[in-house]
């Protein structure tokens, strides 16, 4: 179909459409745009608000929903840590939740023990493709009045319950960094059925303007040729999406049903490949839950080898790599030493004392185990030589 290529649908072309434009302000923003508006259609949202990043995305969430200094929101500590500095940027606290142990996605359980009366928002980050108990986790917030934010950065097109992943919280944000299901490089969307949020969401994230709403990025010509005319209605970030950007996200978004199924069937030859190995246990994923695997993930048993062995053997056999989980954000050093740009100041004596090893029991006996291999190979034969290779190494500790 495309030569085993990522990049192979209509991006070209529609770079060369914002080229051929010249960047003229007249013409601005028609990538974006079309953009929004296709993916609020695929992802079955009635709004879409694109931006510069998958971190940005969230920032302009919570400040939307007006959490600040003061605020508490749970996040998961096994994820990457931009879920937290998201947090950190909008001056509230984050209160880590433990994971499931199978399924290594926050637990609705350890969320509803961090539940406090400054909790304002959850953010639930769907690892490696796969949504957590998001039905669990919607009851509780509903219960305490609480905002639901998705972080989808690793999963597009999951399912949950017969429901696409991101259709369940009060929002979502998604990522189109280079590691995820469509890339531009760098780039992000919001997406949310609620018009008033989205409205707020554009104006954060695009300076506050007031000519900005839920379903127009960019303000009028006619506007800001007027003297008198007032500009900023509240202050706000600029986190637009380039259009170059946006042209390449769209190309990628009409290929995304391919691009995230070459990434289920890698991840079926991988599982294939660890079927019968009783020390390398695979991500369990739901009969209600379908995961879009951006990546392929075993949890290694230690009484067999320890982590760099493997990965080394793996890499000697052939393998392309394998990545660790990251270390649990709260261990991190920027909160081991409390170095978080000011933002420490708003975070309560008793909340900073508990960012220290046991916090998160359940991660952090998992992280150091998490063997995470690739699965954005685009040709079938690529996916295959690297089951090829996980076998020989599974078969070479006898």
């Amino acid at each position: 179909m495309n030569g085993g290529k990522r990049v192979f649908g209509n991006e070209l072309k529609y770079v060369q459409e914002v080229l051929d434009s010249e960047f003229a302000s007249s013409q601005g923003s028609n990538l974006s745009k079309r953009l929004e508006r296709q993916f609020a259609e695929r992802f079955g949202a009635a709004y879409a608000v694109s931006h510069i990043n998958g971190t940005a995305t969230m920032h302009s969430l919570l400040e939307a929903i007006g959490v600040g200094p003061g605020d508490e929101v749970i996040v998961p500590p096994l994820t990457m840590a931009a879920t937290t500095l998201a947090v950190l940027q909008a001056n509230a606290t984050p209160v880590f939740a433990d994971v499931d142990p199978r399924t290594f996605l926050i637990d609705p359980a350890a969320i509803e023990r961090n539940i406090t009366d400054k909790t304002k928002a959850i953010i639930p980050v769907s690892l490696y493709g796969l949504s957590p108990d998001m039905e669990a986790i919607m009851a509780l917030a509903a219960r305490h009045g609480l905002y639901v934010i998705e972080d989808n950065a690793q999963c597009f097109l999951g399912t949950y319950k017969g429901k696409l992943v991101g259709s369940w919280g009060h929002a979502a944000s998604y990522s189109f960094q280079s590691s995820k299901h469509m890339t531009s490089g760098e780039g992000g969307m919001v997406t949310t059925n609620d018009p008033d949020l989205a409205d707020r969401v554009r104006k954060i994230s695009s300076l506050g303007y007031a000519g900005v709403g839920a379903a127009k990025g960019k303000i009028s010509k006619t506007d800001i040729q007027d003297p008198d005319y007032s500009r900023h209605v509240s202050a706000g970030w600029n986190y637009r999406l380039p259009e170059l950007c946006a042209a390449v996200a769209l190309g990628q978004l009409e290929q995304l049903d391919w691009l995230v199924q070459r990434r289920i069937e890698a991840a079926a030859v991988l599982d294939e490949a660890v079927q019968g190995c009783e020390w390398l246990t695979p991500q369990f994923v739901p009969e209600d839950c379908t995961s879009s695997y951006w990546a392929y993930t075993v949890k290694l048993d230690p009484a067999r080898t320890d982590w760099r062995t493997f990965r080394d053997r793996f890499l000697a056999f052939g393998g392309d790599g394998i990545y660790s989980a990251w270390k649990l954000t709260y261990l991190e050093p920027m909160f081991v030493q409390l170095s978080l740009l000011g933002r420490e100041r708003w975070i309560t004596d008793a909340n900073k004392r508990k960012y220290k090893i046991g916090l998160c029991p359940l991660a952090e006996s998992l992280q150091p185990l998490l063997l995470q291999f690739k699965t954005n190979y685009w040709a079938p034969e690529e996916a295959e030589a690297q089951a090829d290779i996980l076998r020989r190494t599974i078969r070479s500790f006898g």
